[in-house]
């Protein structure tokens, strides 16, 4: 049995450093690859969690909208924090990307390698 799977390849957000897509569409669905706070030209940030999450969850956006999606329709996120004494700054700032009800979330302390936080999502198409 053969499944469908497009790949959602988007400029407005960074390439992927490894051996992924930024996101793959099947199902209705669309499967985000981990974000982080990395500009387009690849550059590490090097601001205050609240700028890097805030980076992290624009890129996010960014592949979703590729794949004619929109973040708000998220059904789940997973967040890897390299510190989470950022826990209680990282619920205010998801209030600004995601609409009520909340998606399902993941919250996992991360050796993350010079920035603060990864998210990846499950977003449901349409």
């Amino acid at each position: 049995m053969s499944v469908d799977r497009d790949q959602v390849v988007t400029a407005a957000a960074p390439p992927p450093a490894g051996a992924y897509s930024q996101g793959i569409v099947s199902g209705g669905f669309v499967f985000l690859a981990g974000q982080g706070a990395i500009d387009l030209a690849g550059r590490k940030s090097t601001a205050p969690f609240r700028e890097q999450a805030r980076l992290a969850f624009g890129n996010l956006a960014a592949v979703a909208h590729a794949a004619g999606a929109d973040l708000r329709n998220a059904v789940r996120i997973g967040v890897y924090l390299l510190d989470m004494d950022d826990f209680a700054e990282l619920n205010e700032i998801c209030r600004e990307f995601f609409d009520e009800p909340l998606p399902a979330r993941t919250t996992i302390q991360a050796d993350l390698r010079g920035f603060k936080i990864e998210v990846d999502a499950i977003v449901r198409l349409g």
